[in-house]
């Protein structure tokens, strides 16, 4: 295993074992999305800014493999960063985010993600290499394009 594999490894355990993002609220509008085939689950909410447009947060809770529960947590700390750096997504902007994401999972190991873009969420490039765990990672980024269509239209 190469350094950068072994790297990326740690940060996915790193976010399984210590989750950014996690604790919802009973009045937050949430999707739940389930791999039936292994049992992850993840419930998602995003949260909006006081104009209502742009992404202040994502919250989840779930349970199931390191993969998809770091996955949840890379996404919240994305949003988080985002935010920190006063440019929190619009519906648009996330929604062009999980199409890449989704296209490099899907890739094969074809298309790695791009760690300017993606930051530490790019650990997740070689779960595209495994089709039975792209799905786990792609969970949280899933119930965020659902909540999107369900509050803007916007999705893929």
């Amino acid at each position: 295993m190469s350094d950068l594999e072994q790297l990326y490894q740690q940060i996915i355990m790193d976010h399984a074992k210590h989750p950014h993002g996690t604790g919802l609220v009973a009045r937050d509008e949430t999707s739940h999305q389930r791999n039936p085939v292994c049992g992850d689950e993840v419930t998602l909410t995003l949260r909006w800014d006081a104009a209502g447009d742009r992404i202040a947060d994502v919250a989840w809770e779930g349970s199931g493999c390191s993969i998809s529960q770091a996955s949840a947590s890379l996404l919240a700390t994305l949003a988080e960063e985002r935010a920190a750096e006063g440019e929190p997504w619009t519906p648009e902007e996330l929604t062009a985010l999980i199409e890449d994401f989704r296209e490099a999972l899907r890739s094969r190991g074809a298309i790695p993600l791009d760690e300017e873009r993606f930051g530490d969420a790019a650990a997740l490039s070689g779960v595209s290499k495994y089709v039975a765990r792209v799905k786990c990672a792609m969970l949280a980024w899933v119930a965020a394009e659902d909540l999107l269509l369900r509050r803007t239209g916007v999705a893929r």
